[in-house]
């Protein structure tokens, strides 16, 4: 018996062939087969099954029943390369996970494998996991407790008896940025949130971005969150907000990331919209629970970002502002070469020696200082790095902070009125559901003051120094549809400048428009500038979007973000990785730090972290045509520029 299937799309046609057979023949395992494969098909070399590779492209597969499977195609071929990845004998090959379709794929491999792979916990068991530091060049693998917290203090001094390149460290009660700065040259991973249940110390949970980072980022974690609760893992959403909380208390901020040199830095404020969508997912959320973290997201928001003269301007409205000292210590060598260079001439001395000289103390300079005040403002916005921060960051009251501080008070009014009866008490004061109305229309007021353009139909980023607005288009500027501040007639304008403007590409919604320095050849590329693509700007202007009413603008973005990310991974042996060029539709990014998540071997382990999220956000968009077409590969411009 001889049974056929044909699969049409995904750029080639492919075509299963399977035929049962008495074999007697003794079962390969399932290295013999994979390598068998792997030297047929992998030409290149890399452990991967993609279009560049240059084999015959047809592999012949028998499964436990002795019926042999003659596969065709990049895709397929990559997906057979997959499961024998997976499997610990060859005979146990799904065909069907070989056969399956796309987005399918996709999907269920981030729901029931890169979740999973992406977790981490900070006690014995997760430590090792945890303190693989490849940023680390050094043996020893430091941990660094709170001042004030004396119960992991002395748990962990007790797992570094037994591991000898552990080191705890308790951290000073004050973390000013001078005592900070004396960290820099012994970095490290920073406690998070945990239980104590019969004597049994566990570490809440989180999940890492992916590739190289086994840290805890702040905006990454509402993002990965928003995926988390569309596959069923609330679980996992809710610890989050427990180490949010836990950084809070400790910390003082939602950190940018739990390491020891982000301890002057936050990131972009999603704490409230986390929780409302963890109580809307779940209303029967314990109310102790929310108490516990409403309480916190207030304290973060009178704490952190309402400090006058730090993150509160005199225009009564918000900036990023990092607060460390000197050259950001987490970046790689070489990268402010462009800028050092500059001063080094200046300073009529040469780059090395400039550059040892200004890290020491030694030689000061006031201009560099604040280059480097702007530069950790910008690294605290998330958007690491980008031109239309560069060099002026901590000047501006941005339009994605303010629209994300407005929503705070938005949900915060939501959540007492929700689940306490309009009134709130935390450390002796009440807060009621309308003073926080009353805080977001202020904000909106000043939001439209400052940043609205009328005659553009447009928000921009408001230079509070030169006391004008920046006009850069860029996907932040899209916020305020998301968080509902814009009027029906700000809406329209706003969806209007959107969908007429350069920003919307084939592949999705480019970071910025094009203001890369033409000037200079040596000028670095920035990661978050055109032409590349980033999930969280894609998730907020499809919600936004669905918001103002523009469903089919919101459907048509999240199938053309997909299609990309769809297309790449059938192309690449199903690669997912941290950002795309939107205008080439490719992976292949090396703007700064190159793009995380492509380097594996035969399966991706877990794809990048807001990237699965986007997928799974995305394909709640879809129709059932358009998932058809989705995983046929149609292109986008023949669906909507009809």
């Amino acid at each position: 018996m001889k049974i056929s299937y044909l699969f049409l799309g995904l750029g080639t046609i492919a075509l299963f062939t399977s035929s049962c057979k008495n074999d007697t023949t003794k079962p390969k395992s399932t290295t013999s087969v994979l390598q068998k494969l792997i030297e047929q098909e992998d030409t290149d070399g890399d452990k991967k099954i993609t279009i560049e590779d240059h084999g015959p492209k047809k592999f012949v597969y028998t499964d436990a029943d002795q019926n042999s499977h003659t596969i065709e195609g990049t895709y397929y071929l990559s997906n057979l390369l997959q499961e024998l990845a997976i499997v610990e004998n060859s005979k146990m090959v799904s065909i069907e996970k070989v056969k399956e379709r796309p987005s399918s794929r996709i999907s269920r491999l981030i729901k029931t494998r890169f979740w999973n792979n992406l977790t981490r916990s900070i006690d014995k068991k997760g430590l090792e996991k945890v303190l693989e530091d490849t940023k680390s060049n050094v043996d020893t693998l430091r941990l660094y407790i709170p001042h004030e917290d004396g119960e992991a203090l002395q748990y962990f001094q007790t797992i570094a008896q037994e591991n000898s390149k552990v080191k705890v460290v308790q951290l000073a009660k004050d973390l000013t940025p001078e005592y900070v700065k004396t960290l820099n040259d012994k970095p490290g991973i920073l406690n998070l949130a945990y239980t104590i249940n019969e004597g049994v110390y566990t570490g809440k949970p989180f999940v890492v971005p992916g590739g190289r980072f086994n840290e805890m980022y702040g905006w990454d974690s509402y993002f990965e969150s928003i995926g988390l609760l569309i596959d069923g893992r609330a679980d996992l959403a809710m610890a989050m907000a427990d180490n949010f909380a836990y950084q809070i208390k400790y910390y003082g901020k939602i950190l940018n990331a739990n390491r020891s040199y982000y301890l002057t830095r936050t990131q972009p404020p999603f704490f409230t919209s986390l929780l409302k969508e963890i109580y809307l997912n779940n209303p029967n959320v314990s109310k102790d629970w929310l108490i516990k973290n409403l309480s916190m997201a207030i304290k973060e928001y009178e704490t952190v970002w309402m400090k006058k003269g730090v993150r509160l301007t005199d225009t009564g409205l918000n900036r990023f502002y990092g607060e460390g000292i000197g050259i950001p210590p987490e970046t790689e060598e070489g990268h402010f070469d462009f800028v050092l260079k500059k001063f080094a001439q200046k300073h009529k001395l040469s780059p090395e020696e400039f550059a040892s000289k200004y890290k020491s103390g030694e030689l000061i300079d006031e201009d560099l200082d604040l280059y480097f005040t702007h530069d950790r403002s910008m690294r605290e916005s998330g958007h690491d790095t980008s031109n239309r921060l560069d060099d002026i960051c901590a000047n501006l009251n941005t339009v994605g902070i303010n629209s994300l501080l407005y929503k705070y008070e938005v949900d915060i009014a939501f959540l007492i009125k929700e689940v306490y009866g309009d009134e709130f008490e935390y450390l002796g004061k009440k807060y009621t559901s309308k003073d926080w109305v009353l805080k977001s229309e202020k904000r909106k007021d000043l939001m439209n003051k400052f940043m609205w353009n009328e005659e553009e139909g447009a928000y921009y980023d408001y230079d509070f120094v030169s006391k004008t607005q920046q006009k850069i288009e860029s996907a932040t500027n899209y916020y305020p549809l998301w968080v509902g501040l814009c009027s029906e007639n700000q809406q329209v304008k706003v969806v209007k400048h959107l969908t007429s403007g350069k920003l919307l590409q084939k592949g999705g919604v480019a970071g910025t428009v094009d203001i890369a320095d033409k000037t200079d050849p040596n000028a670095p590329q920035r990661q978050w500038d055109y032409p590349n693509g980033w999930a969280p700007h894609q998730m907020i202007i499809w919600r936004g979007l669905m918001a103002s009413g523009n469903n089919d603008k919101a459907k048509e973005l999240a199938y053309r973000w997909l299609w990309m990310i769809t297309k790449n991974a059938v192309n690449y042996n199903g690669t997912i990785p941290e950002k795309y060029d939107v205008v080439k539709c490719t992976h292949k990014v090396y703007a700064e730090y190159g793009n995380v998540g492509t380097e594996f071997d035969y399966i991706t382990p877990s794809g990048f972290g807001w990237m699965n999220a986007s997928y799974q956000l995305g394909l709640t968009f879809l129709d059932k045509e358009l998932r058809a077409q989705l995983d046929n590969l149609v292109d986008p411009d023949e669906i909507f520029n009809k």
